[in-house]
């Protein structure tokens, strides 16, 4: 049997310990001893003392308060766990500057940066860290980190992404409030079987939740075996969903309102294609911010459902209502040629409501010729005949 060690623990509050069960009760945890030691870490302590002290099996428990400085996980099987939204991490507070050098030193040399296929885990995690990303869960390629779970804290105002994943496979990430993060909120790439349910992600300045075979190189779409985004609360990010290169997962049940765009599904010319995957029954609602341009990508605003370059994706059974706007982008339901030309491929479009939106409902921009729309309800689309 398991031993169970609780650090702390009487020392814990009446307030606190109700917040705490309160937490588990929400979302649906198993008590602590049934899978290994529970580390309870209270604010002002280390989380990354606790997590490098615990081992597969074990869950780090934040008790309600501030949590300063990026965090990393590359055990196998860990859960991190906070008492819901008040258990927050934070970036570090700012050092004291250095002293400046002297006019006459020389200049010290810049450290060499190892090639990205020598590090290890434990490079890699540290490097995450050091960009500015919030919660680093990270395994690698050869090595996918297994079994990781993230529940029930939130991640704020750091320069990067929230939470950010790699080489990761069967991470769960839920009820975590993620929000004014530069860049994603929660992020996962070149990995597998993941389930991200249940959480907010607000007011981050790329996706709310962003998925990819990889941010930094090319290549075809990879297989996610099946990764599940599904019950999340995507809202005032740039775009509430992005899935980038990928095949084999659900965007399912979230509630996407109030950014520049709700979902993208992104592909170009490699292969495998991105696509065979599924958005459905979502509420997609007045995705009405302005985004400016980028080199990559016009200005995006009013862009319910877009899918560009993909394959064989459905469309099913959505509310994608009061998206309006004046980009290539907007309108309800929206297919493009991605940006290097690529039309979409077999994608099906049914079942859907799709009203108030501008300049139309369903928006069949692209050159493809064998993308279906059918029993849609809706009012306009372009060209004339979609609904």
């Amino acid at each position: 049997m398991p031993t169970r060690r609780v650090h702390h623990l009487a020392a814990a509050t009446a307030a606190a310990t109700t917040a705490l069960t309160t937490v588990l009760t929400a979302v649906g945890a198993a008590p602590a001893h049934a899978a290994g030691e529970l580390h309870v870490v209270f604010p002002g302590e280390s989380i990354q003392q606790a997590l490098d002290a615990a081992l597969p099996g074990d869950t780090v428990q934040l008790l309600p308060g501030e949590y300063r400085g990026s965090v990393r996980i590359t055990t196998p099987g860990l859960t991190l766990r906070g008492a819901g939204p008040d258990s927050v991490i934070l970036p570090a507070e700012p050092a004291a500057a250095a002293p400046a050098p002297a006019a006459d030193a020389p200049a010290p040399a810049a450290p060499a940066a190892p090639a990205t296929s020598t590090l290890s885990a434990a490079d890699l995690a540290a490097a995450c860290s050091a960009v500015g990303h919030g919660l680093c869960v990270v395994g690698t390629d050869s090595r996918p980190l297994a079994g990781v779970t993230v529940e029930a804290l939130a991640v704020t105002g750091f320069r990067k992404n929230g939470i950010n994943a790699t080489g990761t496979t069967g991470l769960t990430v839920r009820a975590t409030y993620v929000h004014d993060n530069a860049q994603q909120g929660i992020s996962q790439e070149k990995s597998t079987r993941g389930v991200i349910t249940a959480n907010e992600s607000a007011r981050n300045g790329q996706s709310g939740v962003f998925l990819a075979n990889s941010v930094d190189s090319e290549g075809g779409a990879l297989s996610t075996d099946g990764t599940l985004v599904r019950d999340n609360l995507l809202t005032d990010n740039r775009i509430g969903v992005t899935v980038r290169r990928l095949r084999d997962l659900s965007i399912d049940r979230n509630r996407i309102h109030g950014n520049c765009g709700g979902v993208f599904v992104v592909g170009d010319e490699g292969v495998p294609r991105a696509g065979a995957l599924t958005v459905t029954r979502n509420q997609v609602v007045a995705n009405n911010r302005y985004c400016p341009p980028n080199p990559r990508l016009d200005h995006i605003q009013g862009a319910g459902i877009v899918l560009t370059g993909a394959e064989e994706t459905a469309v099913t059974e959505n509310e994608v209502r009061d998206n309006v706007g004046a980009s290539p982008f907007s309108g309800g339901i929206v297919l493009v040629p991605s940006v290097v030309g690529v039309a979409n491929a077999r994608n099906t479009v049914t079942d859907n409501l799709v009203l108030g939106n501008g300049p139309a409902d369903l928006a069949d921009r692209d050159t493809g010729t064998d993308n279906a729309f059918t029993r849609n309800q809706c009012a306009v689309s372009e060209p004339a005949g979609r609904c």
